[in-house]
């Protein structure tokens, strides 16, 4: 394939960004250039709720420019994603139509476990480096203008990720209002800080050893800079010693020697300043003992996934196990029975790929699946009673790395009717009608495919009544109108014969097929 030319536009809490890149199966993915323009949409959603109407004027300006300039590269294709600023504010439906009415630009609110993980990505295009930096105890921080993630990677798997609210903007206008020198404001942005790491630091950090931390986020593009100019290193890795080196002197500068330092504007020493902070006391509870500025953006990851989704990029990186790894760590915290979700995924996913010309399900539906696996007895944690409840409760409230709120929603409806009667005029859904990558999805469609995945896990749910594996390695096939579900286990599958009869009948009325249960008699 040719030479693709691609943008992607940000539009962040602090300021909205257009990249331009080219994208090749040859070269990969090559950046071309970049606009950005400060606007703190951040500010009145975080201090208002709503975003006013100058600045609605200003974005829109904003975005007709950036339009201009895709068509002086003549982009192929764009992706246009706004973050937090815009998802929480009130008004946010009636911003995005007025952008693409006056505009010509569809931008899409995407959440914040999708936003992370799109920079997760751009990181892991460094293949090599990246891969050998995660085999060790690492920590991705990524600082943003309105919150910021920590993500725990351990022996090249995802142990954890989790969202606190320590965006420089929202730090920023906290402490705006003190009266006080700059090191009066480091003080209060690390007790703050210290305030929201406690319960973090207890849970997840506990007997956890820390040796690397990535650093990404809007913010650190220019301390990326400005470090390695002070360290004189020829990488963008720098030790511990060197980060306390650059944060004692800088802090010894003025808000205008900073400015000139780094060559930016006052509003963006403002906002970098709680980023620096951030960072350095996260090395200091960490006891990390190398830092990786990476220097990479939003824009950066929206030009990852593209080139992965038109198969012109590839990642030596499975992200699809650190979705997976993420949910069975959080499994795993709420005590679910290990041995009987292993045996559960198992018959998932081979009723599923038995039953493929029948459910109409895609690869990313599979996955999903997996995961309400995982998590469909998560509930017991807080009542044995009502466990379905509190499972849809737990998994509405979790942020899961990669999967957005509509796919989370979908987990959470399928663990609630798991053991709840089915009732397709009674499925809770937030909205009626869904917009995502793909398009626009009715509620009517997610309710169709809720029912379908109640359907399988209930199948194989049956199938370990007992939970003692009896019918693990069954062997499984679709003749005419039956799936045949056949086991050479020759002990007492009563239970599990009761509860398969119980099930067959709601996923014969799904998928039209009937589900039957055979023993092999031993001769």
């Amino acid at each position: 394939m040719a030479i693709q030319t691609f943008a992607a536009i940000d539009v962040g809490s602090f300021e909205v960004e257009l990249g331009i890149y080219e994208i090749s199966n040859k070269f990969g993915i090559r950046s071309v250039d970049h606009v950005r323009h400060v606007i703190a949409l951040g500010r009145d959603t975080y201090g208002h709720g709503k975003i006013g109407y100058e600045l609605v004027e200003e974005l829109c300006q904003v975005l007709k420019e950036f339009s201009v300039i895709m068509k002086g590269y003549k982009v192929q294709a764009y992706k246009a994603y706004a973050t937090s600023a815009l998802r929480d504010a009130k008004n946010n439906q009636i911003i995005l139509d007025q952008i693409l009415v006056r505009t010509g630009i569809d931008v899409k609110l995407i959440e914040n476990s999708e936003q992370r993980f799109l920079s997760y990505k751009a990181i892991a295009s460094k293949d090599q480096e990246f891969n050998n930096t995660i085999q060790k105890g690492t920590a991705i921080v990524d600082v943003g203008f309105g919150s910021m993630q920590i993500s725990l990677f351990d022996k090249d798997s995802l142990v954890s990720t989790q969202n606190l609210p320590l965006g420089t903007l929202r730090l920023r206008e906290l402490i705006a209002k003190v009266p006080a020198g700059m090191e009066v404001h480091s003080h209060l942005i690390r007790e703050l800080v210290d305030n929201e790491l406690f319960t973090f630091r207890k849970i997840y950090l506990k007997d956890r050893e820390i040796k690397n931390l990535i650093g990404i986020g809007d913010n650190t593009l220019y301390m990326f800079k400005q470090m390695l100019n002070e360290t004189h290193s020829v990488s963008d890795k720098m030790t511990a010693e060197d980060v306390n080196h650059f944060y004692d002197a800088m802090f010894k500068l003025s808000p205008h020697e900073l400015e000139d330092l780094f060559g930016i504007s006052e509003r963006y020493v403002e906002v970098m300043l709680p980023s620096a902070v951030i960072y350095r006391r996260i090395m200091e509870i960490t006891g990390a003992e190398q830092f990786w500025l990476p220097g990479i953006r939003l824009c950066d990851g929206i030009a990852a996934e593209y080139g992965e989704s038109i198969r012109q990029v590839k990642f030596k990186h499975s992200f699809e196990n650190d979705i997976l790894a993420a949910s069975r760590n959080m499994a795993k915290r709420y005590k679910c029975h290990n041995s009987h979700n292993q045996v559960l995924e198992q018959f998932v996913m081979e009723i599923f790929d038995a039953m493929r010309r029948f459910h109409g399900l895609t690869a990313r539906d599979r996955l999903l699946l997996r995961i309400a696996v995982m998590l469909h007895a998560c509930g017991k944690f807080i009542s044995i009673k009502d466990a379905n409840e509190c499972a849809y409760n737990i998994i509405m409230a979790t942020e899961i790395i990669g999967l957005s709120r509509l796919e989370r929603e979908i987990i959470a409806n399928v663990v609630r009717y798991n053991i709840r009667d089915f009732d397709y005029g009674h499925v809770e859904l937030e909205a009626q009608i869904y917009k995502d990558s793909s398009g626009i999805i009715s509620a009517h469609d997610i309710t169709i495919k809720i029912a379908k995945f109640t359907a399988i896990l209930r199948l194989a749910n049956s199938m370990d009544r007992s939970h003692q594996q009896k019918l693990s390695g069954c062997k499984m096939s679709v003749h005419e109108d039956e799936l045949v579900i056949t086991t050479d286990y020759h002990g007492d599958i009563t239970l599990e014969q009761m509860s398969f009869v119980q099930k067959a009948d709601f996923f014969e009325e799904i998928f039209g097929i009937r589900p039957v249960l055979k023993q092999k008699r031993r001769v």
